[in-house]
């Protein structure tokens, strides 16, 4: 016997591009563009909300993302909007659906891994839920790939801190665990640790050797603005990565575990403003 249809496989949180840490498809993006941009935000924020639905079983997750993938590659239908769209928008840019599936592929990971074991294995994850998002936007734009290595790095950073930014909740709603083991030990702190209502001395070197790590990637991201030749992408991607530095320097003095660590106006005005002229230059 088939299994019946989903009605709906998309859940929506009601999180939208303003509580992101970075411009989603800003004024800076070519007018054009930006739709195409908010299409593929909106279909990554939907496959990530079925994974972070905490009344959905990991079997049931996958499903309603895998459907979200057939969907994606012609299925018919009307229970996946956000793929519908997605799928419309790659057909009229003629960019690959490599990177859609690729988010998915992470999402499907969330559904049904808690523990990282190391970097490498963190870094491996963040090629699916992170990478494909800046190689998204490159390609849209028609940048060469030349481009994804400080991409990749710029993404992967911004990822890892929205880890640590959300690690307490994370551990506490989901049993996720982002923060590698290997690091946690080194540092004497225990997984446990996440579930307190401020981070203990382990805990708190584990998290500034993880920003350590971080900001190397953040460094490698630099070089990503003069690797990009439209002007709009380049000056967005020079404010992404001040935000980056920012986020990570506050992140350094406050405590996740205590209150949600985030930018403020005055971050998002500033890193606006460096960012439009470094990426002008």
């Amino acid at each position: 016997m088939a299994e019946p249809a989903l009605s709906v496989v998309e859940t929506p949180s009601g999180k939208g591009r303003g509580d992101e840490n970075f411009p989603v498809g800003s004024w800076l993006i070519r007018r054009d563009l930006r739709p195409h941009v908010h299409t593929f935000y909106r279909f990554a924020r939907e496959a990530d909300d079925v994974a972070d639905n905490p009344a959905l079983a990991a079997e049931d997750k996958v499903r309603r993302l895998d459907r979200m993938g057939a969907v994606l590659d012609g299925a018919t239908g009307t229970d996946a909007p956000a793929a519908r769209a997605m799928r419309a928008s790659l057909a009229e840019t003629g960019v690959t659906a490599q990177h859609c599936h690729d988010v998915l592929t992470a999402f499907r990971l969330d559904a049904t891994k808690l523990r990282y074991r190391d970097w490498d294995d963190l870094m491996e994850y963040c090629r699916y839920s992170a990478a494909p998002v800046g190689r998204q936007l490159l390609d849209l734009h028609g940048e060469g790939r030349q481009s994804w290595p400080p991409s990749d790095a710029l993404c992967s950073a911004l990822q890892v801190l929205n880890h640590l930014q959300d690690c307490g909740a994370d551990y506490r709603a989901l049993d996720r665990v982002y923060v590698p083991e290997y690091d946690l030990t080194l540092c004497g702190a225990r997984v446990e640790d996440l579930a307190a209502s401020r981070a203990s001395p382990a805990l708190r070197a584990t998290l500034d050797r993880l920003l350590d790590s971080t900001d190397r990637l953040i460094e490698q991201a630099s070089y990503l603005p003069p690797a990009v030749r439209s002007l709009g992408l380049r000056r967005e991607c020079a404010v992404i990565v001040g935000l980056a530095r920012r986020l990570s320097r506050r992140l350094r003095r406050g405590d996740p575990l205590a209150y949600r660590v985030k930018l403020g106006g005055i971050d998002f005005a500033a890193a606006f403003l460096v960012g439009f002229l470094r990426g002008s230059a």
